[in-house]
């Protein structure tokens, strides 16, 4: 057996505390997203927040670990990952064009799911009934936060073309996390990292050449550097490490689960920025949330 396959004993709740960060952080790309969506092209944005992060990550890589040639085996498996997250980032900004950012924050919590799916394909991962009544109330809490505690507004949802875009970016991120232990050759995460983020930003900037070439950087308003240096640093470099890390420790499903904090996460980000708080019902989800949590913690 691939000794990189075999989830490293003792340390779930590690994996548990590296993905409640990574929920916090995520939401901030939502919020901030929203807000720059409009005024630079996603191809472009992602392209340069990929290279800062790759850039970022190797430094690190390279001070702490070493880049040991062996990462270099199969190159392959670094352009299928970094593939799943160029398409996940730039149909994120694309759907955020349109959709408002708890929307998007709805259709990403769809994740669970479909990542426990590709757990069972790829890696014959196995739901158990508590983790299978963990996600099912943690996916009620969610849409009761999204939905900010309106019944009448979640039985009305319709899913418009920026939630519909997105939500071919969230199959990818779903099939991302069972990927990493079937790719992973014993690599350490940040070398991983580094090699996944060097395929994206390859990946990025043929595909996105055009618009990067045509984009007038020195004129971009400064929300977009904002954004920018914000999900280079933090929703990049930080967040891919807090995955890699925990999908060596906990199942697909269980790293997919923290997505249904996103929503939670996204409100307090928008009443930082000035958006209206919303109503004293809305924690009534995420005490839901909070309680498939501990569902899936129950064991580890």
């Amino acid at each position: 057996m691939n000794a990189s396959r075999v989830r490293i004993p003792g340390q779930g709740r590690r994996g548990h505390a590296a993905m409640l960060l990574f929920s916090a952080l995520v939401a901030g790309s939502f919020s901030l997203g929203a807000l720059s969506a409009g005024l630079i092209a996603p191809a472009a944005l992602n392209a340069v927040r990929f290279l800062i992060a790759a850039v970022i990550i190797g430094v690190a890589s390279a001070a702490v670990t070493g880049l040991p040639r062996a990462a270099l085996a199969a190159p392959w498996r670094y352009f299928v990952l970094g593939g799943l997250f160029a398409i996940y980032f730039v149909t994120m900004f694309e759907g955020l064009k349109t959709a408002p950012p708890v929307s998007a924050a709805a259709v990403f919590t769809l994740t669970p799911l479909m990542a426990a799916g590709f757990g069972w394909l790829l890696e014959r991962q196995r739901m158990t009934g508590r983790i299978a009544v963990a996600l099912a109330i943690g996916a009620a809490g969610a849409l009761w936060v999204i939905f900010r505690a309106d019944l009448a507004a979640l039985l009305t949802f319709e899913i418009g073309r920026g939630e519909a875009i997105f939500f071919w970016g969230c199959v990818a991120h779903a099939a991302y996390a069972p990927m990493v232990p079937r790719l992973n050759r014993g690599e350490s995460p940040l070398v991983f990292t580094f090699g996944m983020l060097v395929a994206a930003t390859l990946i990025l900037f043929a595909y996105g050449w055009r618009d990067i070439s045509a984009t007038d950087w020195a004129a971009l308003p400064a929300i977009v550097w904002i954004t920018l240096a914000y999900v280079s640093v933090v929703a990049s470099a930080v967040t891919f490490v807090l995955v890699q890390y925990a999908a060596m420790r906990l199942p697909a499903a269980k790293v997919m689960a923290y997505t249904y904090l996103v929503p939670t996460w996204v409100i307090g980000w928008e009443v930082a920025l000035g958006q209206p708080a919303p109503p004293v019902l809305v924690a009534a989800g995420a005490g839901l949330t909070v309680l498939a949590l501990v569902l899936l913690l129950e064991g580890d």
